[in-house]
């Protein structure tokens, strides 16, 4: 037995019956933006039927009344086309819909913002809602749509922090940027916090022409004075002077020196034949299920490797103190502190956005893409990290008296 189709599908039934070819629904004189616009133009007038409290046909209620319509162009992501706003006579009337000045209709913009939070560049985004959409876009439009981003991101970079982020991570990456008519490499410097909820939360974005120690206790210093007290475990690269910057705020703060890290250094004094010789030695090391047994372990690599590779163990007893932080904690944090794959894996995201682009003419339209991709990444944050219970309570019995109240 057919099911009896609802007052919906009739209605799309009816709309369709005279229309075979695809172009003249979707198309420039299509019958989808013949709709928006009377759509659009109903809802306005119920907008002012609203504001005058009576309709259209009814008598005037007051001294203020209907008067006449206005035309304006708007874009849309089916095009431009015209509309009629209605008016009134007193020039009260105050339009949500689309507000007086707006010529781009809700959508719009975030489709732009989207697209550019992509990677894609303005003349790609300009070809791709000419492709798609048959819409003309000039190229400063779509810098005008993404320009205006530039004071939320200000804010945003400026915004107060919690108090307390258990682990955080810090790492650069490298953009081109062009200043005085020469193209530079400059380095974004980013934070990665793990809140009290386990959640991921990029602290902020800042800029310098080199990646350096002393930058770095700048931005330490800057993140202090927007509310972070305490830090229990700061994840890092081996950058020097960098953990000494850390502690220089954070006195309290345990540095823990990427193991991921170290052993690319340490590989990279090995032939390609011994390397995964190697790397398994070094696997025992940091894979131990205590302190004592890496350094063992590290007297057994030492025996085995040193007269063949002598840089490797001297480098790991130099930094012994602070690769070996995570054997103070279980399992359910050792897995979150010994690498700092969570920036790293944020750092390959924002490398993707970054690939197509060639030099950027300021350092607005780096943190301009940087924020939106970033936002792009961290809607996919919709969980706490693994085993997160059990390690928040690890830290509760480690450093109670430094967990806020």
């Amino acid at each position: 037995m057919a099911r009896e189709k609802t007052k919906e599908q009739a209605l799309l039934d009816e709309l369709l019956k005279d229309y075979s070819d695809p172009k003249e629904i979707l198309g420039e004189t299509g019958l989808l933006k013949h709709l928006q616009k009377k759509l659009m133009e109903r809802a306005l007038e119920s907008e002012l039927t609203t504001h005058l409290g009576y309709e259209a046909n009814d008598k005037a209620s007051g001294n203020n009344r209907r008067n006449g319509k206005g035309r304006k162009t708007v874009q849309g992501d089916s095009g431009q086309f015209d509309i009629g706003v209605p008016r009134d006579r007193d020039g009260s009337f105050e339009p949500q819909l689309v507000k007086k000045r707006q010529r781009r209709l809700p959508g719009f913009d975030e489709q732009v913002l989207a697209l550019y939070a992509g990677g894609q560049s303005t003349r790609e985004i300009q070809a791709h809602l000419e492709e798609l959409y048959d819409i003309e876009v000039s190229p400063t439009l779509i810098s005008n749509v993404t320009d205006a981003v530039l004071e939320e991101v200000k804010a945003w970079r400026s915004r107060p922090l919690q108090a307390v982020y258990p682990i955080a991570y810090f790492d650069a990456l490298y953009v081109k940027s062009r200043q005085d008519g020469t193209v530079k490499n400059k380095a974004v410097y980013l934070a990665l916090g793990i809140n009290l909820d386990g959640e991921k939360e990029l602290l902020g974005l800042w800029m310098a022409e080199t990646e350096g120690a002393k930058f770095w206790l700048s931005v330490f210093n800057e993140l202090k004075n927007r509310g972070l007290e305490d830090c229990f475990v700061a994840c890092v690269d081996g950058l020097k002077g960098l953990p000494e910057a850390i502690e220089t705020v954070f006195p309290q703060t345990q540095v823990q020196l990427c193991i991921v890290h170290k052993v690319r250094g340490s590989l990279k004094y090995v032939p390609w034949k011994e390397r995964k010789a190697v790397a398994a030695d070094l696997r025992a090391i940091y894979g131990a299920a205590t302190l004592v047994e890496a350094e063992q372990a590290l007297e057994d690599f030492s025996a085995r490797w040193d007269e063949k590779y002598p840089a490797i163990s001297p480098a790991w007893r130099a930094e012994w103190q602070r690769l070996t932080v995570f054997f103070d904690y279980p399992p359910e944090v050792r897995r979150v502190i010994y690498t700092t794959n969570a920036i790293e894996s944020l750092n390959y995201s924002m490398r993707k956005v970054l690939k197509n682009r060639g030099a950027f003419p300021n350092d607005e339209s780096i943190f301009k893409l940087l924020y939106l991709g970033l936002n792009r990444v961290a809607k996919k944050w919709t969980m706490p990290i693994r085993d997160w219970k059990a390690a928040l309570n690890q830290f509760v019995i480690m450093f109670g008296d430094r967990m806020p109240v």
